[in-house]
């Protein structure tokens, strides 16, 4: 049942503010701030995703969103640091009440969410990117999924990057690490829009969300509904939780030490399988 109490608030940008919320009429933006890392995510920023997800959806005044970055890159990913602090403490990392997984696995938005992407983009980034239900890039954007270069597996990727670009598309940079750019992402289709430079893209992405919110809400909400039922995506439940268990996993083995070594060292790593 929806909180009909939630009102969206701004969140303005601040050195020390990871995702910040901007209100526009109808639409909000929601940007993520951690120029000092390239805006990798870190659990915290993760949460305060989450949370902006959440309030997002249970705000009826809000009829669409905008993701993005700020600065000079969109994210790359996950902050592995944190990450991996939390996964070898055993502490558990789940989401609870007021919060929506920005991944989309168990629970999804029910209002449109437009993503705006640019400069480095990389894994988790880029899973949040296929999490979004219209996608723009500018012109500059360096998408990633390089987990397995790294000794690492992806988060989401291996389910949604396969059914939004086709086995062998995606299969071309999971597998090899290798990056790609912004018209071979319009070319396999996981991109809709690409523009200029990161500020028409994110012009594009605001008109694009405004054009949403002038629809008839309660029609485009039957129509993310009946579309998610209709590509069955209820059934990536199984896969997501063998990634989700692959993934701490590989967080203690050598392989992903030596990935961290080698990056640490600037030198292509030495993986053994183990």
């Amino acid at each position: 049942m929806k909180d009909q109490t939630v009102q969206m608030v701004d969140v303005p940008l601040s050195a020390n503010t990871k995702i910040t919320v901007e209100r526009r009429g109808q639409i909000v933006l929601i940007g993520i701030n951690r120029l000092q890392i390239y805006n990798r995510i870190d659990p915290e920023a993760f949460y305060g995703l989450a949370k902006a997800y959440y309030d997002f959806d249970n705000d009826s005044t809000l009829r669409a969103a905008v993701l993005f970055g700020h600065g000079d890159n969109f994210s790359r990913g996950n902050d592995v640091e944190a990450f991996s602090v939390l996964a070898k403490s055993g502490k558990s990392f789940t989401l609870g009440e007021g919060q929506i997984d920005p991944l989309g696995r168990a629970q999804k938005l029910s209002k449109p969410l437009v993503v705006v992407v640019h400069g480095d983009t990389w894994n988790m980034a880029h899973e949040l990117h296929l999490a979004a239900d219209i996608r723009v890039a500018s012109a500059d954007v360096r998408y990633g999924q390089n987990e397995n270069a790294h000794g690492r597996v992806p988060g989401t990727a291996p389910v949604r990057f396969v059914r939004e670009a086709g086995w062998a598309n995606a299969m071309r940079y999971l597998l090899t690490g290798d990056h790609w750019d912004a018209q071979t992402a319009y070319r396999i289709g996981i991109v809709q829009e690409v523009a200029l430079n990161k500020d028409a893209a994110l012009t594009t992405a605001i008109d694009i969300a405004n054009r949403v919110a002038a629809c008839g809400p309660l029609g485009i909400k039957a129509t993310l509904k009946v579309a998610h039922v209709g590509i069955n995506d209820s059934a990536d439940a199984a896969a997501f939780a063998e990634l989700d268990a692959e993934y701490v996993s590989l967080f203690k083995s050598e392989d992903f030490i030596e990935g961290r070594k080698a990056e640490a060292e600037n030198r292509p790593p030495i993986f053994h399988g183990r």
